[in-house]
């Protein structure tokens, strides 16, 4: 063999050795030449009970992806409400090679040794509707504490002058959750010294079962004919509440958020009195081009974070927040309808017709 054979081998050893260590440094350097098609990305979403994430959340994140970097490999995790299994799903998604992670978390606190894991690995983290804690990268979500200043003002509208005459209820949502915090804070911002607050609970995992539970102890305690409004954080809760109160022979005031199905329909037959409806594909859409943008190595637009929020563990995390809309019996077809949450055929089913009718929605 000639010394320029040789030199040549080694020259082309020496290449493949270098594409090797670029190639395997993919979690060191995780957007560094990444082109579309090379995209990496972890969807991490809490919990199924809420039917936001499956329905809407993952596939309009998903889809915007996919817009955007058309090879995109997703990575999809539920977390089914465990703080614990949603750890074990961050380790997975980091052995896996996934260059972002946008991670609505179950906990906010216990995440963060995750949120350390995955910057200590070279992967960025893009908070979507929950603000984790730990160095997190971007966030996205809408004014949480505007949410509960919006819930606490409409259920004062609906007591009118039945506000001094009795007692309200309140279901603030997990005490896990920051988002609950601030719908709390919101809330009790605009009820405090105008309401007589009878019952308050934090409720475990947005559980509806729990405040179904919640609520049947508070008629019991109160008695019914003391109760007169209720103050529910989202829809899921609602769902358990209205049942509990349809079980007593209780209709009055309830507040709820998120725009579910069921929460218009209840809003329809006059069991529910607003939700707050924080449409999804906004956010999911921000999400998504956040996390497109930092998979392959780019800064985040800066019109997609005109704010900066601080975390609870004292992260200053660029972020974009969101407006949100109340929705109640009056404004469906100029919200859920046509923002594309649902048809009329999905909401106005023949159980349903008659209200449908009343208010103009069909």
């Amino acid at each position: 063999m000639t010394s320029t054979l040789r030199s040549a081998i080694a020259l082309a050893g020496a290449a493949a050795l270098s594409l090797g260590v670029v190639g395997t440094s993919g979690a060191a350097q995780p957007g560094a030449g990444r082109q579309a098609d090379e995209v990496k990305i972890g969807l991490l979403l809490p919990e199924s009970k809420t039917t936001r994430y499956e329905k809407f959340d993952r596939p309009y994140i998903e889809d915007k992806i996919k817009e955007l970097a058309p090879g995109a490999q997703i990575d999809y995790y539920n977390a089914a409400e465990s703080a614990t299994t949603q750890q074990q799903q961050v380790n997975t998604a980091l052995a896996k090679g996934d260059q972002v992670l946008i991670l609505d978390a179950v906990d906010a606190k216990s995440i963060q040794s995750s949120v350390q894991k995955a910057r200590d690995a070279g992967v960025k983290v893009v908070a979507y509707d929950r603000l984790a804690q730990g160095p997190v990268d971007a966030y996205v979500s809408y004014d949480n504490r505007k949410v509960g200043e919006l819930q606490g003002k409409a259920l004062l509208d609906a007591l009118g002058d039945k506000a001094d005459s009795g007692e309200i209820v309140m279901h603030n949502g997990s005490p896990t959750d920051p988002n609950a915090a601030e719908f709390k804070a919101g809330a009790h911002s605009v009820l405090d010294g105008k309401v007589k607050i009878g019952k308050e609970y934090d409720t475990p995992n947005w559980d509806p079962n729990n405040a179904n539970q919640q609520m049947a102890g508070a008629i019991s305690a109160l008695g019914k004919d003391k109760i007169v409004g209720v103050y529910s954080a989202n829809d899921g809760l609602a769902a358990g509440i209205a049942t509990a109160l349809k079980a007593a022979g209780i209709n009055v005031p309830l507040t709820g958020q998120d725009a579910q199905l069921d929460a218009i329909q209840r809003i329809l037959a006059g069991t529910q009195t607003i939700t707050v409806e924080k449409p999804y594909k906004p956010e999911a859409d921000t999400a998504a081009a956040m996390a497109v943008a930092l998979a392959q190595g780019k800064d985040i637009p800066e019109s997609l974070t005109p704010t900066t929020v601080t975390s609870g563990s004292g992260e200053k995390v660029p972020a974009k927040l969101l407006t949100p809309v109340v929705v109640d019996k009056d404004n469906i077809k100029d919200t859920v309808v046509k923002d594309g949450l649902y048809s009329v055929e999905e909401i106005c089913t023949p159980n349903y017709s008659d209200a449908c009718e009343k208010t103009g929605l069909q």
